[in-house]
C-alpha cells in the first residue's frame, strides 16, 4: 500500500469513475484499475462496486474512512516540514571560549533569537582546545574557536581573523611604551592563560622562538579573568585584540605592540562532517556563514 493508492480510491469515491479519477490525478484508467486491484489483493477484499455508477462496497467504505485520516496525517507532516523550512525550530547546543561567549555571540544570538523566536540556544563555555573535541564528540552541535587544529571529522568556516595583543594597566611601567620586542619581558610578571588554551599554546610558542622563559605569575582559564588581573595591575597578558575592545575604550588597559605578535588567527563555526543539520542548525550556520566579518569585531 502507498500513498498514491489512497489518493486514487480517494478520487474514485469523489467522481464515481475510473476514468474521471483517472483525468484528475494524470494516470491512465487501466493504471487506475491497476491500482484499486492492488489494494484489493492486499486486503483480499473488494473495495469498489464496479457497476456504473461506480461506487464504494461496504468494505470499500470502512476502508476510505482509515485512508482519509492517513491521507490527513501525511498532509499535516507535510505542512509541519514546510514550516520547519519557513520557521525553523528545534535546539542548538554552542560550545565556545568564554571570551568568544561575552564579546561576539551576544551580537549574533541577538539578532538570531529575534528573526527565529522558536529556536533555543545552549551555551557551553571551554578552553578553545576543548572546542573542537566537543563537537567531534557530540556533546556541543556546533563550535565557534581558533581554526589552529585540523581534524577530518570536523567542517569548518572561517568568520574572522583575530591577533593576539600585549596589555598593561596604565600605571604599569610599561605602559610608557607603544611598542617592546619580546626579550624586554623577561623579567616582566606575566599573567598567563591556562596551558590547555590554544592563546597560551601561541604565547608558548613566541616565547620558545625567541629563547625567552617568562616570568610567570599567574595562570587563569579565560580571557576574562586575565583582564580583571591586569587591570589591577598585578602583571601584563598576551590576549586576544577583539577580548580587550572594551577595556580599551574604556582606558582600564593599554596595548602595547610586540612585533612577534603580529600573526592573525582564523576564528571559525564548527561542527561534525557527514551528521544530520537539523532546521535550526541549517539557519543557524547560514546566518553565521553570511555575516560579514566587521560585525564580528565592531565591539559596540
Amino acid at each position: 500500500m502507498n500513498i498514491s493508492q489512497l489518493e486514487t480510491l480517494l478520487t474514485i469515491s469523489k467522481t464515481m469513475s475510473f476514468r474521471k479519477a483517472g483525468e484528475l490525478l494524470n494516470l491512465t484508467q487501466p493504471a487506475v484499475s491497476a491500482q484499486i486491484k492492488s489494494l484489493e489483493e492486499e486486503f483480499n477484499t473488494i473495495l469498489i462496486d464496479r457497476n456504473q455508477p461506480v461506487t464504494l462496497t461496504e468494505h470499500g467504505q470502512v476502508f476510505l474512512d482509515h485512508a482519509e485520516r492517513m491521507l490527513s496525517i501525511v498532509d499535516d507532516l507535510k505542512q509541519r516540514l514546510s514550516d520547519l523550512n519557513d520557521n525553523p525550530q528545534g535546539h542548538i547546543i554552542l560550545g565556545t571560549t568564554a571570551s568568544i561567549a561575552v564579546q561576539v555571540l551576544p551580537r549574533v544570538l541577538s539578532y538570531f533569537q529575534n528573526q527565529y523566536p522558536l529556536i533555543k540556544t545552549t551555551i557551553h563555555t571551554m578552553p578553545s582546545s576543548q572546542v573542537m573535541t566537543s563537537v567531534d564528540n557530540g556533546s556541543v552541535d556546533i563550535g565557534i574557536t581558533y581554526l589552529t587544529e585540523k581534524n577530518t571529522n570536523i567542517s569548518s568556516s572561517i568568520l574572522y581573523y583575530d591577533t593576539f595583543e600585549l596589555i598593561v594597566s596604565p600605571e604599569n611601567p610599561l605602559s610608557q611604551y607603544d611598542f617592546i620586542t619580546m626579550d624586554q619581558l623577561q623579567h616582566v610578571p606575566m599573567i598567563m592563560l591556562a596551558p590547555d588554551t590554544l592563546g597560551r599554546r601561541f604565547v608558548d610558542q613566541i616565547c620558545k622562538d625567541c629563547n625567552l622563559t617568562p616570568n610567570i605569575i599567574m595562570e587563569l582559564s579565560s580571557s576574562e579573568e586575565v583582564k580583571r588581573m591586569v587591570e589591577i595591575n598585578l602583571g601584563a597578558a598576551i590576549v586576544s585584540k577583539l577580548a580587550i575592545e572594551q577595556e580599551r575604550k574604556l582606558g582600564t588597559i593599554k596595548i602595547i605592540r610586540v612585533e612577534e605578535l603580529v600573526a592573525t588567527h582564523p576564528v571559525g563555526v564548527v561542527y561534525k562532517s557527514g551528521r544530520y543539520i537539523n532546521s535550526a542548525m541549517q539557519q543557524f550556520l547560514s546566518d553565521l556563514k553570511g555575516m560579514p566579518e566587521y560585525q564580528f569585531m565592531n565591539a559596540e
